[in-house]
């Protein structure tokens, strides 16, 4: 089935709760204090407008029944930013899906960075997260089985957006990206399967390795592919596997 481009209209998302006044209070002073301070709380609601496009694969057979789809997210690299969605498929799944190369049993959803944003940035990483709860709305989506990967700055976005919702995905697999060792507690109980060409001039193979030897020391036990010829390229030969598919499938939120 051909790759099919969707616009995600702006959605509020909402961080915090009803925003209220704090009046004067009278404060009464010690003699023998010397600063005074009071305690206050701050409620309010912050409005994020989503805009996304996005590219959706929906997998042979889909629609002839009621069955749910295990669903992979797929974050690009900064190489296709922009606002031409067509961008998105020059490498990755949504290349192989191009290309007629595809088969994995499932919903792939590609979604386009904005131009000079990043994946892994606050508001991007909610915008990820509307945009998951506006396609499970809409497909038939096994929420158990939703599974995260991306290559480079997608790298870097899979890392931190599986430590911001790690009770989302089954499982995540970042290639040639990096993120901080401290998300390593978050992640701790989620399969991961972390890509690197130990030729990569762009992003050095070490930012995987601090990644795996912080989960590691969690007691977690992800697996690490290093490719001994590889640059920074190492996505083709991790999406050419057909062993990374068929690791995911195995994953689900229900074991």
């Amino acid at each position: 089935m051909h790759l099919k481009a969707i616009r995600l209209f702006p959605l509020s998302v909402l961080v915090g709760a009803i925003f209220t006044n704090v009046g004067c209070q009278t404060v009464s002073h010690s003699k023998n204090a010397g600063g005074v301070q009071t305690a206050q709380r701050l409620e309010t609601v912050i409005s994020l407008e989503v805009n996304l496009d996005y590219l959706i694969h929906l997998p042979e057979g889909y629609g002839e029944s009621d069955q749910e789809w295990p669903l992979m997210l797929f974050l690009h690299g900064a190489g296709e930013r922009g606002d031409d969605v067509s961008r998105v498929a020059v490498n990755g799944p949504p290349m192989l899906i191009e290309k007629g190369e595809w088969d994995f049993p499932g919903i792939v959803v590609s979604p386009q960075c904005p131009k000079d944003h990043w994946w892994n940035a606050p508001e991007e990483l909610l915008a990820l997260e509307a945009l998951l709860d506006s396609i499970e709305a809409q497909y038939r989506v096994d929420s158990t089985r939703v599974y995260l990967t991306g290559l480079s700055m997608g790298g870097f976005g899979a890392w931190s957006l599986a430590a911001h919702a790690p009770d989302r995905f089954a499982a995540v697999a970042p290639i040639c990206g990096g993120g901080d060792p401290l998300m390593a507690r978050k992640l701790k109980e989620m399969p991961i399967w972390v890509f690197h060409g130990a030729c990569d001039n762009v992003i050095p193979v070490e930012r995987s390795q601090q990644m795996v030897d912080a989960l590691k020391s969690k007691g977690a036990a992800p697996r690490f592919t290093i490719y001994p010829e590889e640059g920074h390229g190492s996505w083709v030969p991790a999406y050419q596997d057909p062993e990374l598919y068929r690791w995911f499938l195995l994953q689900s939120l229900d074991d």
